[in-house]
């Protein structure tokens, strides 16, 4: 059975502080036998209106986020799940960013990239009230899944959450475990992430690892926190209501390979959704 880790965080608009202060979790979940972490959304900046300046360094390898991810990946010997990075399209680093969920493995190597399908654009009853993720991102357009140590992982990230057609999507493509880095706005979070969160471990029957932003970022912003692991069975098995903490389980690939065949749901499916049933993109 092998360890896996759930951070989360309370960025600013600091890069390096941020990144710092990840490394420091990282190592408590390197330390505490995790052989992956997963980092939220917005990990290494909230609050800040240069995203697509942000991409473009790192695209052209300029900026400071992608060698740290790399270089902490290999002294650390984990594979990391890095929240959300602003990255434009591959070979067009003039293009809008994509809010990009990188999978690095243990060698600093990139495994995988998902870019967020959904975008939040969004009216919500809050200091801020008014959140257009689109103004800054552009849209994903593949479903992705990639074997790892711990199991074969699907990605996705935090509005993500509201669309169950792309879990069932990642499910089909063979996820055991399902990442979910969020930054839930303290409202939404409140209402709807403990529901969501154990829903989509429900439906799929694979571990979700929801890491988050828990506190208060410039902007304003705050954001609800509860990063948590829940098992697909749909038990929150581990969870940190707000501020930094890192959150470790073991996958118990037995147990869920026995939930899957007591309730075989995957077999029992009768509607599917074209859109989200593309073929995926994979790695192996």
């Amino acid at each position: 059975m092998d360890k896996i880790a759930v951070i989360q965080m309370v960025s600013q608009d600091d890069v390096l502080g941020n990144l710092q202060q990840a490394r420091q979790l990282l190592q408590q979940a390197a330390d505490g036998g995790a052989r992956l972490a997963v980092l939220p959304e917005n990990f290494a900046a909230m609050g800040r209106r240069d995203s697509a300046a942000m991409g473009r360094a790192e695209a052209l390898g300029q900026g400071p986020i992608l060698p740290w991810l790399k270089q902490t990946a290999r002294d650390l010997r984990l594979w990391i799940v890095a929240g959300t990075v602003p990255l434009p399209p591959v070979d067009q680093p003039e293009a809008k960013a994509h809010a990009c969920s990188l999978l690095i493995d243990e060698h600093g190597e990139q495994v995988a990239r998902y870019d967020k399908l959904h975008l939040f654009d969004v009216d919500v009853a809050d200091a801020r009230g008014r959140y257009r993720e689109s103004d800054d991102y552009a849209h994903g357009g593949q479903v992705v899944v990639a074997d790892t140590p711990v199991g074969r992982v699907g990605l996705s990230v935090c509005y993500d959450l509201r669309f169950p057609e792309l879990y069932s999507a990642l499910r089909a493509a063979g996820a055991e475990l399902i990442t979910a880095p969020a930054a839930f706005t303290a409202v939404t979070g409140a209402a709807h992430w403990e529901v969501l969160i154990r829903a989509r471990a429900i439906e799929t029957q694979c571990y979700l690892l929801a890491a988050a932003q828990g506190g208060t970022h410039p902007g304003p912003r705050e954001t609800h926190g509860h990063a948590a692991i829940v098992d697909p069975w749909g038990r929150i098995i581990a969870e940190q209501a707000s501020g930094e903490a890192v959150l470790l389980a073991t996958r118990d690939s037995s147990e869920q390979a026995s939930i899957r065949a007591r309730m075989p749901v995957a077999s029992h499916r009768r509607f599917f959704s074209q859109d989200a049933l593309r073929p995926a993109h994979t790695s192996e």
